[in-house]
């Protein structure tokens, strides 16, 4: 393979040997440096996941047509021997579908042919032509592919979120009494918990999870462009909409679009993608929260043998696994953002963009399940450092002046913010001392000073649901 560098005129000529597919040779992080973190994805979102997944969908449509009685299925031809051709599919039959794939230059097509190769092969040739019998290879692709995404979200991303949003709830709850001062446009603000701040997350993901499972897996299934016209011509007196609907509903657990083009019109689909996309950027707020927190000494992190931290200051232990998740997270929002935009978008019945992009949905979901990975591995690292949070606290007193004028607002006392307002604003330093010098001196009974007295930042923390 020959680069051509042309610099100040002069153009040289650089060789490379060809190279090998490889973590090491492989153009993208996501099947290179990640790969050993994302093969639980494989199965979904790689080339063969997508060849195993429509040969799955033929079959099973080849089944039930003959439950549906169009063909009679032969005896010799069981449903589990067929189901066997794509549950024990190999790296190598798949290999052969793509070699024919080379030839036929369709990919449905060579699914299909394949498909006949393998009755051929159990006896069953004489049923072939009822394999992807009046479909287009959208009826094909618009059923596995929401498929291969139902499947991978809900069997490998979705529990890894779930997992996240657990070990958060748990750390929340641990660190319920915490006390922690809270900043509002950075500036020291009424003191809040550790826990309670946790748990800002932990709802907010909890919501956008369950928005999420409200959004169908939808599907097309109907013929060249939406309406049967194949299987109708056939069969005029079968009703292929209710056998549709069953087919896609029941057998395939996804929900049939009444009303298509030849394309699935992914409007569903990419709600799901603004859902996740909305999911990353919580994320990314909290990676920035914990980031903070972590760069003002609220958490120390836990070491690990051989690590380096900087290759010039050896003291330093870098919050890598935030700052790792938040980059994965941006790369994925930028290509849900795009994926939601184009899909929905096709000229007149279809053209081929749908196709080219689809093949695409695996890697965000890549990126953000690398970003889980990060973060678990970032959270199990966090020590609490309890003396600089109460460090904190101490420093800043005058977050109580909120609470000191509420009281005396609830006694009538006059002008009281105001009063604390001259005491503490753009004061250099407020302490435990002037705080309870300006109490001593105020207009008010023994009973409410003393109940003055009582407020301290560590205490002065609300109340929130339990957790």
């Amino acid at each position: 393979m020959a680069v051509f560098k042309k610099f100040r005129g002069v153009t040289d000529f650089i060789t490379f040997a060809p190279m090998n597919l490889t973590p090491l040779s492989a153009i993208s992080p996501v099947d290179g440096r990640y790969r050993k973190q994302l093969e639980e994805l494989a199965p979904y979102f790689s080339e063969f996941g997508l060849i195993r997944y429509r040969i799955r969908v033929e079959i099973e449509y080849f089944l039930a047509l003959a439950e549906a009685g169009i063909f009679k299925l032969p005896a010799k031809l069981k449903p589990a021997k067929l189901r066997a051709i794509y549950q024990e599919l190999t790296e190598e039959q798949a290999q052969q579908v793509k070699n024919t794939e080379r030839v036929t230059n369709h990919d449905v097509k060579a699914v299909e042919y394949f498909i006949k190769e393998q009755l051929q092969a159990l006896g069953g040739e004489e049923c072939s032509e009822w394999v992807h019998f009046g479909l287009t290879s959208q009826d094909v692709n618009n059923t596995s592919v929401p498929l291969l995404w139902k499947e991978a979200l809900e069997e490998v991303f979705l529990p890894a979120l779930l997992n996240l949003v657990s070990t958060l709830e748990k750390m929340a709850k641990s660190w319920s009494h915490v006390p922690m001062l809270a900043r509002t446009h950075g500036q020291a603000a009424s003191p809040t918990t550790l826990g309670k701040e946790l748990m800002v997350f932990v709802e907010r993901l909890q919501n956008q999870v369950e928005l999420f499972a409200y959004i169908p897996f939808a599907a097309k299934f109907g013929g060249a462009t939406g309406n049967f016209n194949a299987h109708h011509v056939a069969f005029g007196k079968k009703d292929w909409i209710a056998f549709g609907n069953q087919f896609v509903n029941e057998k395939l657990g996804l929900q049939r679009m009444q009303f298509t083009t030849q394309i699935e019109h992914y409007d569903n689909l990419a709600a799901h993608f603004d859902a996740l996309k909305r999911i990353n950027t919580i994320l990314v707020d909290f990676c920035r929260d914990i980031w903070t927190y972590v760069s003002v000494d609220y958490f120390k992190q836990k070491t690990v043998k051989g690590e380096v931290g900087s290759s010039a200051m050896p003291h330093k232990v870098n919050p890598i696994d935030f700052e790792n998740a938040e980059g994965n997270l941006g790369v994925a929002n930028a290509l849900y953002e795009h994926l939601a935009a184009k899909l929905p978008i096709s000229r007149l019945q279809r053209d081929l963009t749908d196709s080219t992009v689809l093949r695409n949905i695996g890697v965000p979901v890549a990126h953000s399940f690398l970003a889980l990975k990060s973060l678990e591995k970032g959270l199990g690292k966090l020590v609490l450092n309890e003396a600089k949070l109460n460090d904190d606290l101490e420093n800043n007193w005058a977050v109580v002046a909120e609470a000191i004028q509420t009281v005396l607002r609830r006694e009538k006392f006059p002008k009281p913010y105001e009063a604390l307002k001259d005491l503490t604003r753009g004061q250099q330093s407020i302490t435990k001392k002037t705080m309870h010098a300006f109490i001593e001196k105020l207009d008010v009974s023994a009973k409410v000073k003393k109940e003055l007295l009582a407020i301290t930042p560590q205490n002065y923390t609300g109340v929130t649901p339990k957790y």
